[in-house]
């Protein structure tokens, strides 16, 4: 993974693909994605059929979903057109899985029709999935642990006793009581009550929480588990102060839960499932801008031709985004300056009072770790347009995966009266 203030490409390459494009863009790195995919599936080589479901809410780029699929992903998707992207790509099966909530009932007939494993978030879902789309050869359930389970500060999820999502212990037992008496016969489960966590144990404990769920209600039900999904969550270094996840530590940590409350009580052999989206693709994409403004009143303001628009997180969550400028990487950071979008919104901001070299009208900022919840998260407000997508191949070029939007993307979906007005 990435070390902080590394850049996969030259200010020459950058230039070269600035000159075919205007800024702002989200730049992906195709070797960073494909090398990083693999030392996750290494580091869970020991468990048979381990598979990470990319969350494809993270980076929905059919480009981004193609490549990670050829490095042994499936697709964790919760909407119809996350589902759709999945189809057109050929993947299908139990290659998906389908977590969502609050789901209309065309979204649960398409992911039956697909075949994916579809994860229901609460036991009343059961008739609606019966009802709307039928009953599935494999069924799985979102647990959701209340109060014996407390997430880091911070954590956007929310504690679980405050989260709308899954099912009460109680629940689970009725929900799979249920389900086998209606002739199901393959059972997950799954969590996921982490986000952006960099402690190990967090998800070793969850593991420890699974297994002994999978083994207290194997035996009270009389029924076998497939699989459990230990969700997603796994975290990055936004910050240059924070360390990278330790993936061999969390492997070696669930390994031995497995072999005491799994193997080590006989149960069957369960293949574990994880939906990370964050560290598959956060690291490897970069939201790239240039400086066309400098203001100075009771601070000093670089105004960028990005907004929020483009990177939600900052403005959000108040969240951290390294920040390099390019040409100026080895300059003193002797200037302190908020880094603001043209949004109507005060908190469009990538940076406040951060300590940075000159910047000049007409110096081009890479936004980094935006690979993940950046594009994904953007929005039309105060009439600004998505920007485009470019893919950093391996070998070295560079291809457009999704073009800017312009103004009559913008107004394709509306009635204007009286004459039409030209909005290309």
């Amino acid at each position: 993974m990435n070390k902080h203030g590394d850049i996969p490409f030259t200010a020459e390459k950058l230039k070269e693909i600035i000159n075919g494009h205007q800024t702002p863009f989200h730049l992906y790195d195709e070797r960073g994605i494909r090398e990083n995919a693999r030392k996750l599936n290494k580091a869970f080589s020991w468990v048979p059929g381990f598979k990470n479901h990319f969350a494809v809410k993270a980076c929905p780029n059919p480009y981004l979903v193609k490549i990670l699929h050829e490095e042994g992903n499936g697709v964790d998707c919760s909407s119809l057109p996350e589902l759709l992207i999945a189809e057109r790509l050929g993947i299908r099966g139990e290659d998906i899985m389908f977590t969502s909530n609050d789901t209309p009932p065309n979204e649960f007939k398409k992911a039956f029709e697909l075949g994916a494993i579809i994860n229901l978030d609460d036991i009343t879902h059961i008739p609606f999935l019966e009802k709307n789309a039928g009953l599935p050869e494999i069924i799985c359930f979102r647990y959701n642990p209340g109060p014996l389970r407390q997430t880091a500060e911070g954590n956007v999820i929310g504690n679980p006793e405050e989260s709308k999502y899954g099912l009460t212990k109680q629940q689970l037992l009725e929900a799979y009581r249920t389900m086998r008496d209606k002739g199901v016969k393959r059972f997950g489960l799954h969590t996921m009550i982490a986000s952006n966590e960099l402690n190990p144990e967090a998800f070793i404990q969850t593991a420890n929480m699974l297994f002994d769920l999978v083994s207290e209600i194997s035996e009270k039900l009389s029924i076998t588990f497939e699989f459990v999904n230990l969700g997603g969550g796994m975290g990055i270094p936004y910050r240059p102060e924070q360390k990278q996840l330790d993936l061999a530590a969390v492997s070696e940590g669930i390994r031995k839960a497995y072999e005491e409350k799994i193997t080590g009580r006989g149960l069957k052999p369960l293949r574990i499932l994880t939906e990370n989206g964050r560290i598959m693709t956060g690291p490897f994409g970069y939201l790239i801008t240039t400086a066309i403004h400098t203001k100075s009143t009771y601070r000093e303001y670089i105004g960028v031709d990005a907004s929020m628009a483009n990177l939600m997180r900052p403005g959000m969550y108040g969240a951290y985004h390294f920040i390099t400028v390019m040409g100026k990487e080895s300059a003193p950071h002797d200037h302190t300056y908020d880094i603001v979008g043209s949004l109507c919104e005060n908190n469009d901001k990538f940076a406040i009072n951060r300590q940075l070299p000159k910047i000049d009208v007409g110096d081009v900022i890479v936004i980094h770790n935006a690979g993940a919840h950046g594009h994904s998260m953007g929005f039309n407000y105060n009439g600004k347009l998505r920007s485009a997508e470019i893919l950093l191949r391996e070998n070295g070029q560079y291809e457009l995966i999704r073009r800017a939007e312009t103004p009559g993307d913008y107004f394709s979906t509306l009635n204007f009266p009286g004459a039409s007005i030209d909005m290309s």
